[in-house]
Order: C-alpha cells, then structure tokens, then sequence
C-alpha cells in the first residue's frame, strides 16, 4: 500500500481519527483517511490512503482497505430514517479501491455483515443489509442492492449485477456482466442477462478440496433440476431419495426448498 509511515506513527499525520474510535496494534492508516466516532477496528488492519470509515462499524483483525474506498456509510435507502444499524466484518478480507459497504436498515435486522478472507474487487458495491460469508471472491465493479446474501467460497465475475433479496449459494459462481434476478443455487454456475444456467462449477468445487465423487453426485443432481424434464419438486424428490445422505446435497435441497424468489433457470 506504500512507505507513508515510519518506525515511530503508524498513523499518518494527515488521518482524521476520532478520538472514540478503537483501533487495534499495529493498525496503519494512511494520508488524509477517516475514521469516525463508533469505529472498532482490530489488529494489524491496512488503511490506505483516502479511506473513509464512519457509523457503527465493527471489523476484526487483519483486514486491508485500498485507496478510496467508503466502508460504514448511510444505506442509500428512502426507508432509512437515521436509526441506529451498523456493519459488522470478519479478519483477513481485502476491499480494492472505491469498494461501497452501506451499514443495515431497520428493515433488514440493522446490520450488513461480512465474514473472513473474502477478497472484494475495485468498484464493487455491498448494499445495507447483505450478508456475505466467508472466502468469497468479488471481481471488479460487482453491485449488489439490499437484502443479497452470498454463501462461502461463492465467486462473482466483474460486473455482476444482484437485485435486493437474491440469494447465491455456497461455491456457485457468475460469469462476467451478468445479471441476477432470481437465486443462484450452490455449485452451479450462471451467467448472461438474464442469467441462465450453464452447469456446475467443478473448478470450484475442486479448489475447495471436494472429492470427485462428490462432485459427480452433484452433477447427477443438477442434470435431474435442470436437463431431465421434471418438475423441480419431482427432481428434488429424486435427488433426496438417491443422494440424501451427502451433506453437499442436504445443503441443495435445503437452498432450493428456502427460496423466496426462485431459481435460477
């Protein structure tokens, strides 16, 4: 991020830091960067430069924050009318530079929240109220709005576009430009605008070290959901009595029966 400090400050002398404000040791923070009032912050955090952190945010150790970026702000929302809510992260996550993290609204439980080691590209978007888990990839200029939940190790291509209340399961991923209307189960992946379906993501269920006979199981079920003609509450029956025993496959049907909004297709 740059040589700005030196053995004596960690904090550059041009860092507005409130003086309430919590920061962890060995925390830097870089040349004309904002930290407000109600900010925690853990240990051995990197704050570039021109970085602005306010409201109620809480985030653990080891997080870098790049040039630019905005984390805690006001959700852009017309329902929000100043209530209390805040942004809650994990350790170890990346957000490039100009990365948007709006705090919660009384209507979705007060809190956006972000787990651990999640890697968010420059330009990117995190709307009030969205949940994101943990080892989650985000590529450049990504925009989520409210409500959006993303499940572990799932992986956004740049420029994807999430309507409020989407959900993406664990380890699914997008292709690049596309646009979400409807849920994105586990494993799968979509791409296009509308998104449609184009198959499992075996690439990622390999790095996240899935045997391979998990993964034929997996794609047994999406060809019953997706290729096979059924009715998706037949293909799930299928799926349940043929491979209910795997957890991968409990943690499918457990998606596909929660969805408000439908799947993708």
């Amino acid at each position: 991020m740059g040589h700005w400090y030196n053995e004596d400050s960690l904090i550059h002398p041009t860092a507005v830091i409130h003086k309430n404000a919590k920061l962890g040791q060995g925390t830097i923070v870089g040349p004309f960067s904002i930290i407000g009032p109600e900010v925690e912050m853990g240990e051995n955090c990197e704050i570039a430069a021109s970085v602005t952190i306010d409201g109620h945010t809480v985030m653990g150790s080891r997080n870098r924050i790049f040039n630019g970026a905005a984390i805690g702000l006001e959700p852009q929302d017309l329902k929000y009318k100043g209530e209390s809510s805040r942004v809650v992260i994990g350790n170890g996550n990346t957000f490039r530079e100009y990365v948007t993290v709006n705090r919660g609204t009384e209507g979705g439980g007060g809190e956006t929240r972000i787990g651990d080691n999640n890697l968010v590209m420059a330009y990117t978007h995190i709307a009030h109220d969205c949940r994101i888990g943990n080892g989650v990839l985000i590529a450049n200029s990504t925009n989520m709005a409210g409500h959006v939940v993303i499940e572990d190790n799932a992986v956004l291509s740049g420029a994807t576009g999430i309507v409020q209340f989407v959900r993406i399961g664990a380890m699914a991923m997008t292709g690049g430009v596309s646009k979400l209307s409807k849920d994105l189960p586990p494993y799968f992946i979509a791409d296009g605008n509308p998104c449609r379906i184009r198959g499992i993501n075996k690439v990622g269920m390999m790095r996240n070290g899935l045997e391979s006979k998990t993964i034929k199981i997996v794609e047994k079920a999406y060809k019953l959901i997706y290729l096979s003609g059924m009715t998706l509450v037949k293909a799930m029956e299928i799926i349940e009595t043929d491979f209910g025993e795997l957890n991968e496959i409990r943690k499918l049907l457990s998606f596909l029966k929660s969805s408000d909004k439908g799947i993708v297709r």
